[in-house]
């Protein structure tokens, strides 16, 4: 059964959080009085199209559907999950979250997107709701802050590891939760630096995104310290540094006066930096930076990378099929070159993806090769028939040529979202002992999976381009 989200308020957040929901397999009510909602929501959501199944390497849930509503009531029935996302004016969550309070079922989740207030203060005249602060591009970072009753945050975490999010539920309520704390922090030292004329916004961002940025992406802060302590740990970085602490190295509690030249001297600053790209262009290269480096976090499982590898394996299989389906995916833009079409090495890299997929129908998975067998490509051979393009859908089917002995010879179709062929990969596998790096038969168990599929993949007809060489007409 379809679950419904209910999106009050469309702006940055709310279009993050129903792009989210919607390409998880959500259907998403939209309610925001702006004009151009619809428009604005539109846009968020074409970003998250392109960005966001390039992280998996299985395909996502069908899209839920996408409405916009008027009237708030409409919106709200029957969701199974309520965001507010309205602006941050006390007055206004109060409003907001009582009218969806009465609307809601008992069992519906109720979530306010606030970056400052606590679940006391949005709670004072009546309304039943959690704090549920994500961070922007909602639809690709996972960290949500969770902070409100403990049998609702409980149940609001298990509904956002389903849609691949990762909840932190926060001990005590407090002003700002906790990542926001840290920012704010951050962003005062940085008014300092640029007021005082030490640095402009473009040298304190660089001072970020080419240094500690990348260690706190995947490590945080303590554990970085950790690992500064060398062999003798965080106890030893602490007596190291710990004196630094009463250096007078921080303006930390000391927040400059927003004075208009201030305001003049940022803005102008952060448009001399930004001025060649558009919102739209920053957001776009900002989501490629971000899919670039979860796909590099999630080979190790490090941080993000992590939520991704456990949502991953929690996404359905494909539907069976008279030829088992092995690759079924988005083609990330890390894929194509400039013409946005995929380079021949990722042709490659698909029909190995879908031998390992096949390998694991026949049981010579992880835990297989983990214990000391394995098989071993010993030839390929790729026919390139038509273009990939980034964003499209790849799917590879698999075919059986052989399966006898030590022998796999295995015929893969990769093709696009028409369904239409634009490469065959052939490829020759040997059953190899890892402990002797030499061929040997299967055990039992493999080859009995291995020879069922083959037997029934002879009644199907030799593929066009099977046994080619290379350079070989017609």
């Amino acid at each position: 059964m379809t679950q419904k989200a209910c999106i009050v308020g469309g702006g940055v957040i709310g279009g993050g959080w129903a792009a989210r929901f919607l390409l998880n397999g959500w259907d998403v009510a939209v309610f925001d009085p702006d004009p151009e909602a619809e428009r604005k929501i539109g846009e968020v959501i074409a970003n998250a199209r392109r960005s966001l199944p390039s992280l998996y390497d299985k395909r996502l849930p069908d899209e839920g559907k996408l409405t916009f509503h008027n009237d708030l009531t409409e919106a709200a029935k029957g969701a199974d999950w309520i965001q507010e996302s309205v602006p941050e004016r006390l007055e206004l969550k109060h409003k907001v979250l009582g009218n969806l309070t009465e609307m809601a079922s008992p069992t519906t989740v109720i979530g306010s997107s606030t970056s400052g207030f606590k679940p006391s203060e949005l709670c004072a005249e009546g309304a039943r709701a959690i704090v549920a602060h994500p961070f922007n591009p909602v639809y690709l970072l996972p960290l949500i802050e969770l902070v409100g009753d403990p049998g609702e945050t409980a149940r609001a975490a298990e509904i956002l590891r389903s849609i691949g999010m990762f909840p932190l539920t926060v001990r005590k309520e407090i002003d700002a939760h906790i990542a926001d704390r840290f920012l704010e922090a951050v962003w005062r030292e940085a008014l300092w630096l640029v007021k005082d004329g030490i640095a402009t916004t473009e040298e304190i961002d660089e001072a970020i995104r080419m240094g500690f940025g990348l260690r706190w992406a995947q490590m945080g802060l303590f554990e970085t310290y950790r690992i500064a302590g060398g062999e003798a740990g965080m106890k030893h970085f602490m007596a190291q540094f710990g004196p630094c602490l009463t250096w007078p190295w921080t303006k930390l509690m000391d927040v400059p006066e927003f004075t208009d030249e201030l305001v003049d001297l940022i803005a102008g600053q952060s448009d001399d930096q930004s001025r060649h790209l558009s919102i739209r262009e920053l957001e776009r290269l900002r989501d490629d930076n971000l899919v670039g480096m979860m796909r590099a976090l999630k080979k190790s499982g490090s941080g993000a990378g992590g939520v991704l590898v456990a949502h991953e394996k929690a996404l359905a299989n494909a539907e069976p099929a008279e030829l088992p389906v092995t690759v079924d995916r988005q083609i990330p833009q890390s894929w194509t070159d400039y013409n946005n079409h995929m380079n021949e090495a990722h042709y490659l890299e698909a029909g190995a993806a879908a031998t390992d997929r096949f390998m694991e129908l026949i049981g010579a998975d992880a835990d297989y090769i983990a214990s000391g067998k394995s098989y071993f490509t010993v030839e390929n051979h790729l026919r390139y028939l038509d273009e990939l393009k980034a964003g499209e859908r790849l799917t590879v089917t698999t075919q059986v040529l052989q399966g006898e002995g030590k022998k796999m010879k295995l015929f893969h179709f990769l093709k696009n979202g028409d369904g239409k062929v634009a490469a065959t990969m052939e490829t020759m596998l040997l059953h190899v002992d890892l402990t002797t790096r030499a061929s040997c038969p299967p055990p039992p168990e493999v080859e009995e999976k291995l020879t069922a599929f083959a037997k029934a993949h002879t009644t199907l007809p030799v593929p066009d381009g099977a046994g080619r060489y290379v350079g070989q007409r017609g």
